[in-house]
């Protein structure tokens, strides 16, 4: 996806480096994995529990839909808001279990989602501020990264949780099942 937003124009690494294929430092595929390891590590950490996770396979084409999404919008017009509504309409009830110091806590899937976003939004502002990247309208003078950039990080938050949870559920329904002799 990195090569792909890079090459369209979406952002840019001004910065000369050796390590860049194709106008992209490999750094940045770290910044991605980051993502999903802090949510494993999350998921350990915080012992989290999911409560009425919708079935497996409107999750997994949710989660396709929305990649799919950040390449097709500069072809097609952006549906990210219409898969939006499916993102709430899907986990609505959902809720995620977490445990800090022994006391469990609940929160809505969803508020999480817009959580994560926000949060990896703010820590976006601070890396372009730094210069470690630019979206096109940052190249005169750094400027706050636009908002709406909070819903491509949660969406993009939405698919590697999908992936971790799912990828979870399966590993604990795997070890789970009886043993045959």
């Amino acid at each position: 996806m990195e090569l792909f937003k890079v090459h369209i124009g979406s952002w840019a690494y001004p910065e000369n480096a050796y390590t860049k294929i194709f106008n992209v430092p490999l750094y940045s595929g770290f910044m991605y994995a980051s993502v999903a390891s802090y949510m494993c590590q999350a998921w350990r950490r915080f012992d989290l529990e999911m409560i009425d996770w919708p079935k497996h396979w409107p999750v997994r084409i949710t989660g396709a839909l929305i990649y799919l999404n950040f390449f097709s919008n500069h072809f097609i017009p952006d549906v990210r808001y219409a898969v939006g509504v499916v993102v709430l309409a899907l986990f609505w009830k959902s809720k995620v279990i977490f445990r800090i110091d022994g006391s469990a806590y609940k929160m809505p899937v969803v508020v999480s989602f817009v959580l994560i976003g926000f949060f990896i939004w703010l820590a976006e502002n601070v890396a372009t501020l730094l210069g470690a990247w630019k979206y096109a309208y940052q190249h005169k003078g750094w400027a706050m990264v636009n908002y709406q950039k909070i819903s491509s990080w949660a969406f993009l938050v939405i698919v590697s949780y999908i992936i971790v949870a799912e990828l979870k559920m399966l590993k604990d329904n795997t070890t789970k099942r009886p043993k045959h002799r």
